[in-house]
């Protein structure tokens, strides 16, 4: 399992399960997917893009942010928070 938040200064964009996240980062472009290592990032400005259970793509704007991944017991947990 694989549990996404996407939060701005305008509120939680984005909550949910997901199959993936992928987005850029000051190091490059990465894909989270299940199971992933633990990391916490700076982002670069460009598209988060999130693919639901469903198989559904969503797309949001990333000016700046950060993004969390942990990976415990019960499943893998992604925060964004973006500008």
């Amino acid at each position: 399992m694989m549990r996404a938040r996407i939060d701005s200064l305008k509120g939680i964009l984005f909550e949910s399960e997901i199959k993936s996240l992928t987005v850029g980062t000051k190091s490059g472009e990465i894909t989270v997917l299940p199971n992933h290592r633990s990391l916490i990032t700076s982002l670069r400005p460009g598209a988060a893009k999130v693919i639901d259970m469903n198989g559904d793509e969503k797309y949001f704007e990333v000016k700046s942010g950060f993004l969390e991944v942990k990976n415990i017991t019960n499943g893998t947990f992604l925060t964004l928070l973006v500008d």
